[in-house]
């Protein structure tokens, strides 16, 4: 009930967007016509056809994009018919009498009389196809739910009172509306000039819309206002995530799980990301020291795997319960596709899963978000596809495994027994030989015979290569407001508004700072015009951002700089030696490689196209 009370009121809040204006004078163009007759008709049929249009696109791919595609070609071909009756009925009846009539029907000018509730609905249905409201976090929580578990009665619901939402607001300025326009005709005699004057209207929206700035430009003018609102809504139902600390390594010990809190071991070169603090079971003990030899003695119980119910979404398998994985040795693996330190361990993990799969163990892949984007199936199955990942993956979009397991790392690894105990826990990346060993000591007790053969290893490369060996490297950094430190720019950052920054005159190490029109956000920082930088004084090998685009935009074209000079050949994979690149989709870009670390460097990344939305840099 929650959620559709939340759902119907951000798609209230959408009258105080930008992003309503296309469908305002297609609401006012009948404003002085019966509310009952045509103005509750045509929004009746807006919040349909969006309705049914966002459950199609949620739930069924790219067609149904395409097909929406084309739904909104012919309401631009539509509404334009409409506007160009609006403006001169008499030119237009001369150019093709058959469709001006039915034009006029729409317009409520036809020669049947006032305009008819049907002619009302169908308006309101071809307005639906054009309204694109701003896809703040509400709508994105809907939408993600509706590609998540299919088509339902009960995701159709909720974009249902999300439209009713946006049309009761449109109703009540219909209704006030309604009453000013009846009024200047009665007094100023200028209905003629007002219909001409609608009918301009109309066609400037339909060009508008025609452009992409519906999509575009008023998406973006909407980042500070409708999505801070919504955002608030939200946070009524979920806590943020906390700052990340120190990573660490959680060894096994002898407590029983569930008893006190996690014991940190020896902090780790690249470490792990912590997100939100779950409760749940928690491993404490000693650290145990990699050998040679099987380890198997010093794996004590620390408790039962937990479920794995929850998941929004397996790929790669079907739905796996614990209890199938039953005498089978099992690696649970926490990771999300953004995370730099899940993606440097995955060529381990997938080395493991197809060297030791005949022997008995399975490994399971628990992607569990730190973004919204990374909560969209096509995302992660593109990730997933893209990183070579062939086995099952758990999408965790609720963190309804991560609680379970009381998890609070990315990455984090849980080896489980063939009895279905948690005997072994690591977090963060490295000490990969030792993880190996724990793998061959639980395989060995399963079997009953020692895994013979050399340790599998692996060799990452790319973004998935190894970090440098030095210790001293800058730390990650987040852009978004709810996570920033050590930012520069004089004045600070302005929450949830379109704001001019500047960088500061000098930098201090790990220092950053925005330049030109920014909207910060929490999750992210969201570049307004061309010509917007981010600025960063950095120490380390390599260089990485989680870059994305806003909803509605083109791909973003970028360059780079490394002390105001293209970067050569210390340049990245996803940008050329001229410091040139694209953001073509929402994931982690490696900017910088460098062939030899010495003194710090001044990053630079202007985006060349507004539309950027830059998250976190983190390094290597």
């Amino acid at each position: 009930m929650i959620l559709f009370i939340l759902a119907y009121l951000g798609g209230a809040l959408t009258i105080v967007s930008p992003c309503i204006l296309p469908v305002l004078p297609f609401v006012f163009a009948r404003a002085d016509r019966s509310f009952l007759k045509s103005g509750l008709p045509m929004l009746a049929g807006l919040a349909l056809t969006f309705a049914l249009v966002a459950t199609l696109a949620s739930v069924a791919g790219g067609w149904a994009v395409q097909a929406n595609a084309a739904g909104r070609y012919a309401a631009l071909a539509l509404l334009a018919l409409f506007g160009v009756t609006l403006l001169a009925p008499g030119l237009a009846d001369r150019l093709t009498r058959p469709l001006v009539a039915f034009g006029g029907k729409l317009a409520g000018q036809g020669a049947s009389g006032p305009a008819t509730v049907g002619s009302s609905l169908l308006l309101g249905v071809a307005t639906g196809f054009l309204w694109a409201p701003c896809a703040g976090p509400i709508l994105g929580l809907i939408l993600t739910g509706a590609a998540l578990k299919g088509a339902s009665a009960s995701t159709t619901l909720l974009l249902l009172v999300y439209a009713l939402g946006a049309a009761t607001s449109l109703a009540l300025a219909l209704m006030v509306g309604g009453r000013v326009f009846a009024a200047m005709k009665r007094s100023l005699g200028v209905g003629e000039w007002v219909r001409r004057g609608l009918g301009v209207l109309v066609l400037a929206a339909v060009a508008a819309i025609a452009l992409g700035l519906d999509t575009g430009l008023l998406t973006r003018l909407s980042t500070a206002s409708t999505t801070a609102l919504e955002q608030k809504l939200l946070d009524k139902l979920h806590a943020g995530k906390p700052a990340p600390q120190t990573a660490s390594v959680i060894m096994p010990g002898s407590a029983q799980a569930g008893s006190g809190a996690a014991m940190a071991g020896p902090a780790m070169t690249g470490g792990a990301m912590t997100g939100p603090s779950m409760t749940g079971p928690s491993m404490t003990g000693p650290s145990m020291t990699a050998r040679s030899g099987a380890p198997a003695s010093g794996l004590p119980v620390l408790g039962p795997m937990p479920p794995l119910a929850g998941a929004t979404l397996w790929i790669n398998s079907p739905p796996l319960a614990r209890e199938q994985l039953k005498g089978k040795v099992v690696l649970v693996d926490f990771w999300t596709y953004s995370c730099i330190n899940c993606l440097r361990s995955l060529p381990y993990v997938k080395s493991w899963a197809q060297r030791y799969a005949a022997q008995g163990l399975v490994v399971v892949g628990v992607h569990t978000p730190e973004f919204a984007f990374e909560k969209q199936p096509d995302n992660v199955k593109k990730a997933v596809h893209d990183f070579g990942v062939t086995y099952p993956v758990a999408m965790d979009n609720d963190y309804a495994i991560w609680r379970a397991f009381g998890n609070d790392s990315w990455p984090a690894h849980y080896f489980i027994d063939a009895k279905g105990q948690i005997r072994f826990v690591h977090l963060g990346e490295g000490a990969y030989d030792q993880s190996e060993q724990v793998i061959r000591a639980l395989l060995a007790e399963r079997n009953g015979a020692p895994v013979t053969g050399a340790l599998a290893g692996a060799a990452g490369t790319g973004v998935q290569a190894a970090a440098d060996a030095e210790g001293d490297q800058s730390p990650e950094t987040y852009l978004g407001y709810a996570r920033a430190e050590r930012f520069a720019s004089p004045g600070g950052q302005k929450r949830d508004q379109s704001t001019d920054y500047a960088p500061p005159a000098t930098f201090a190490p790990d220092g950053w700072a925005l330049a030109g029109r920014w909207a910060v956000v929490k999750e992210f920082a969201g570049a307004q015009a061309p010509g917007a930088r981010v600025l960063f004084r950095f120490h380390a090998r390599d260089l990485h951002m989680v870059l994305g685009l806003a909803a509605g935009a083109r791909p973003v074209r970028f360059r780079i700089t490394l002390d105001g000079k293209p970067p050569g050949a210390d340049h990245g994979l996803d940008v050329d030696a001229a410091g040139n690149g694209t953001i073509k989709g929402q994931r982690l870009y490696q900017l910088v490689r460098q062939k030899q670390i010495g003194k710090d460097r001044l990053f630079q990344i202007e985006f060349l196209d507004p539309g950027a939305q830059a998250y976190t840099f983190t390094f290597g």
